[in-house]
């Protein structure tokens, strides 16, 4: 389902640290390509209120740098790919730069990372000869502004830089770029930068053709039978982000570069796609970026480096209507630009909850307190009717049962019937009556499925497994159910 306007979602982004510095944290891009962005004021609002602390920025936008002076959050500013040619030329205009747009802002602002340009050598090769030149002209100016301990530069790549990423053991970066990525690696080297990689799992999936299965590219449990290995190392791959990132971390050892950390900074999920680009949905937007966060923020490492953890920018907060390309390209953001939440992300406590079998942690499939009350009892009874969501817990004198609140009835049954069936082809729609958030609904004894700890619901773990098969008996019952509960709903609303 793709959702309109939610003027009830709540986008509540809590980053943990695992200490006050140098931990593992989350981020997000922030993008300009929107005909009608928030100002800048605006956005740090958005920032401020989602306690979001980790920003990239695409250019040294001065509205925006202000606006975040004085708020706490790291920024991570752009050079954009349409200065490089004249920076990397020219020693007088990266000091004008540095100047201009970091030394007039620190520290009020905490700016921390220059991104040199965003995929350059993959999308204007013409200026890959002025790349190193330009990042090594900007760390000079920051050195004589005495910024260098604070501002770190680097540049960041796509993954097309690595023709074949699997098996990771086996990656390397296109040999044409070879001269090219040993200087840049030994700049990054030399100055304790980072490798900044564009890791996004939903063009490998895509661009796989039917070879990797979708769990794999959302971070879900694999098929028993369809474990993925690398065949040099025995490491088990259980997601593709952590392959993408390890393929930088061998791409760059055969180029005889070790000890240098990767940071993610782009990675997410389009939540609405064209008529061939079926799996760019809300669905899946969220349960991607719900399991990022949660893998990120175990501050755990990859299958070949377990001790280094992998800081990621979320990619991005804002759909941007102006990006060419297909539709998906268009609806990458959380936020729709009027500021309504295109689905609900809560990062919550995921760092340190328990792994959820179903793949669905933290997502829930909830009614719509704005639907009309007799679509809600229709959608209530089909999904407790012909659905077979277990709704026992909603029956008079159970723990969900609330005598007044038809929008939480339903919710239960409509959640329920999601995690049974999603693998299966269920949806979370119900006449559109219904949507998906990341915000928990459980309360007191009344446990959605879902949610980290123990559910009254009948187990959910099929929720991407084999589709649930009932017995006649247990289809008697469940109607049995569904008519005492309708009867009860009529008597209660008037419906």
């Amino acid at each position: 389902m793709v959702p309109g306007k939610w003027e009830r979602s709540i986008f509540l982004l809590v980053l943990l640290f695992a200490n006050a510095s140098g931990s593992v944290y989350v981020g997000i891009n922030i993008g300009n390509m929107v005909s009608n962005l928030p100002s800048a004021a605006d956005i740090v609002s958005i920032l401020k209120t989602q306690q979001i602390k980790h920003v990239r920025l695409f250019d040294a936008n001065h509205q925006m740098l202000g606006a975040l002076a004085n708020t706490g959050i790291d920024v991570m500013l752009g050079v954009p790919n349409d200065q490089l040619l004249l920076i990397g030329n020219s020693r007088s205009e990266a000091a004008d730069w540095i100047n201009k747009n970091v030394a007039a802002f620190v520290p009020e602002t905490n700016i921390t990372y220059i991104a040199v340009g965003n995929e350059i050598l993959t999308s204007i090769p013409n200026a890959a000869l002025v790349l190193v030149p330009a990042m090594q002209f900007l760390q000079s100016a920051l050195v004589a502004s005495n910024l260098n301990s604070q501002v770190k530069v680097s540049s960041p790549l796509s993954m097309d830089m690595i023709p074949k990423s699997f098996p990771p053991s086996t990656a390397t970066f296109n040999s044409s770029w070879n001269s090219v990525m040993s200087q840049y690696l030994q700049f990054l080297k030399n100055t304790g930068s980072p490798l900044m990689v564009n890791a996004q799992p939903y063009y490998g999936y895509i661009k796989g053709q039917g070879i990797y299965p979708l769990e794999y590219a959302l971070f879900q449990p694999l098929n028993p039978n369809n474990q993925i290995v690398d065949p040099n190392t025995n490491f088990y791959y259980t997601n593709m982000f952590d392959a993408m990132v390890d393929a930088a971390y061998y791409s760059m050892q055969s180029l005889n570069f070790t000890g240098i950390p990767v940071i993610v900074t782009a990675s997410g999920w389009p939540s609405q796609g064209g008529a061939n680009e079926s799996d760019a949905t809300v669905d899946n937007a969220l349960i991607y970026n719900s399991n990022l966060v949660h893998r990120v923020l175990n501050n755990s490492g990859t299958p070949s480096q377990p001790t280094t953890a992998v800081s990621t920018y979320i990619y991005e907060l804002f759909n941007e209507d102006l990006r060419p390309g297909p539709v998906s390209e268009k609806n990458w953001g959380i936020f729709f630009s009027n500021e309504t939440a295109v689905y609900s992300l809560s990062f919550g406590n995921q760092a340190v909850s328990k792994p959820d079998p179903t793949g669905l942690v933290g997502v829930f499939c909830v009614a719509n307190p704005s639907a009309d009350s007799n679509a809600l009892k229709k959608g209530l009874d089909w999904a407790c009717g012909p659905g077979e969501a277990n709704c026992t817990a909603i029956l008079p004198g159970e723990p969900c049962y609330d005598a007044s609140n038809l929008v939480a009835l339903a919710s239960y049954a409509y959640n329920d019937y999601y995690h049974r069936m999603k693998a299966s082809g269920g949806t979370c729609s119900f006449g559109n009556t219904a949507m998906i958030s990341s915000t928990n609904p459980s309360h007191g004894s009344c446990i959605f499925a879902g949610s980290s700890g123990p559910s009254n619901s009948t187990d959910s773990s099929s929720a991407f497994g084999p589709s649930i098969s009932y017995g006649v008996a247990q289809k008697l019952q469940l109607l049995c159910l569904a008519l005492i509960l309708q009867i009860v709903l009529c008597y209660l609303f008037d419906i």
